[in-house]
């Protein structure tokens, strides 16, 4: 089973879209197995954005994702990354499919409503950034 990690990004949360995003990715087959709400802080925005360090965007991004508490939630599934990433939609909502998350929710690029990890080795490096051990159930 593939575990995937999940952030319901600050635009979604000021517009109370968390449950809904959360089971759209239940009704996948997609099991919950750790989930907390929180306040990123700029040290671990750096960390999960890494990748964009140097980028034009890098600094606008961190502003946003520090700007309100998101929801983390792993879920676990068959080839749950893949799921996800399918219900998510594409990155830009304006070439998103119709009825996934960020075609029905995302305004934009930044503000697309759901972060996903885009493949296991980014799932298990976000899963430790965000998640201790003893805060993943098995059921």
């Amino acid at each position: 089973m593939e575990r995937s990690l999940v952030l319901v990004k600050p635009d979604a949360m000021q517009k109370g879209l968390a449950g809904a995003i959360i089971g759209r990715l239940e009704e996948q087959q997609l099991k919950t197995v750790a989930l907390k709400m929180l306040h990123i802080d700029t040290a671990l925005a750096e960390q999960h954005y890494a990748m964009h360090v140097g980028k034009p965007f890098f600094e606008g991004l961190i502003k946003y994702i520090t700007s309100t508490p998101v929801v983390a939630v792993i879920f676990q599934g068959e080839n749950a990354v893949d799921a996800i990433r399918k219900t998510m939609g594409s990155t830009d909502p304006a070439q998103a499919e119709p009825g996934t998350i960020r075609a029905d929710f995302g305004t934009d690029i930044q503000n697309n409503s759901v972060h996903g990890s885009d493949s296991l080795e980014s799932a298990e490096r976000e899963i430790k950034l965000f998640f201790n051990e003893d805060e993943i159930f098995d059921y």
